[in-house]
């Protein structure tokens, strides 16, 4: 009996520990850890939400870009940090999805070494072309590709990045055959396309939009759930039929696993407040997104779901790891 109380007495007093810890949370600096360089999508939207957060939470959010493997060596660092809520971190279609389903020996598990605080935003796909390429829209690029197999190459920011498994769904999907083209970041895949050594490519629109806007190059479809007033004549994957390639890009908040559900809550309504407030919105949709701002069970339900598809057309369509991976 006496055991009994002792150990009763024991749990109380932890979880009043960790109450009183969540309640007074954040006492410190928050790290936010970026798993890409500076300057691209990722980055813009982590340090526009960053900068908010800071006000929201009473703490400086402190920025650490740690870009490599595809966004694996930033998830890494997430992953092993202490689950205190003062190391959070973004996720993306790459480090939850896309890099796991291409690498099993990834040095963490995408689903059961992180908590989903929130998706803050999402970001349309675009398939574009060089100008040269002879087809004017999707019936005549298709038509071009089907009677020419493997004529083609597509270029992508690198191996088992989100460009490169939409190009593969992109294949699976209509049955045709381009060469897989990987770059080490969509900046050098880009030029390459605009010069003409490649014909297609695959990318996040905020890199791209630039060029379809001074005509340098085509857009033939976007990965969005509808058109989008800056291309109401380009349209959607999913009004070809292709609803498997129509899937956008996301970036995210996550935190390392066993990280207490109170300050998770406490970080998730702060990243809420964040997105809500005009200057943070005014940022995310310069960028070409568009904010989110769900539950942490509804963010892990989505990176569950992008996993499981990653997954699927990595089995179809064979991808692997290769030293030119960006």
């Amino acid at each position: 009996m006496k055991a009994a109380l002792l150990l009763a007495s024991f749990l109380a007093g932890i979880m009043a520990t960790t109450a009183a810890s969540a309640q007074s949370y954040p006492t410190k600096p928050i790290r936010l850890i970026i798993p890409f360089p500076p300057g691209g999508t990722t980055d813009i939207i982590g340090r526009a939400v960053g900068d908010r957060l800071s006000r929201e939470l009473g703490q400086p959010v402190i920025i650490d870009n740690r870009g490599g493997g595809g966004g694996s060596i930033g998830a890494v660092a997430i992953a092993k940090a202490d689950p205190d809520g003062y190391t959070i971190g973004m996720a993306t279609v790459s480090t939850q999805a896309v890099n796991p389903a291409c690498n099993p020996k990834l040095p963490y598990d995408p689903v059961k070494d992180f908590v989903a605080i929130t998706n803050l935003a999402r970001t349309p796909n675009v398939m574009v072309v060089n100008p040269k390429f002879p087809a004017q829209d999707y019936k005549q690029l298709l038509a071009v590709l089907k009677k020419n197999p493997g004529k083609y190459g597509y270029a992508t920011s690198g191996t088992c990045g989100i460009g490169h498994l939409m190009g593969e769904k992109f294949k699976a999907s209509t049955g045709t055959f381009m060469v897989h083209i990987p770059y080490r970041g969509a900046g050098p895949a880009l030029n390459d396309v605009l010069g003409g050594q490649v014909e297609v490519m695959f990318d996040n629109l905020p890199s791209s939009f630039g060029f379809i806007q001074n005509n340098r190059l085509r857009p033939i479809a976007v990965a969005w759930p509808k058109r989008l007033e800056s291309l109401p004549n380009v349209p959607t994957f999913a009004e070809l039929g292709l609803k498997m390639v129509n899937d956008p890009a996301w970036y995210g908040l996550i935190a390392p696993a066993k990280t207490p559900e109170d300050i998770v809550r406490k970080i998730h309504d702060a990243a809420v407040k964040a997105l809500n407030s005009p200057e943070v919105q005014a940022r995310v949709k310069a960028s070409g997104s568009e904010i989110v701002g769900n539950t942490p069970a509804e963010f892990a339900a989505e990176m569950r779901g992008e996993l499981q598809r990653a997954q699927d057309v990595v089995k179809k369509q064979g991808i692997k790891i290769d030293a030119s991976g960006g």
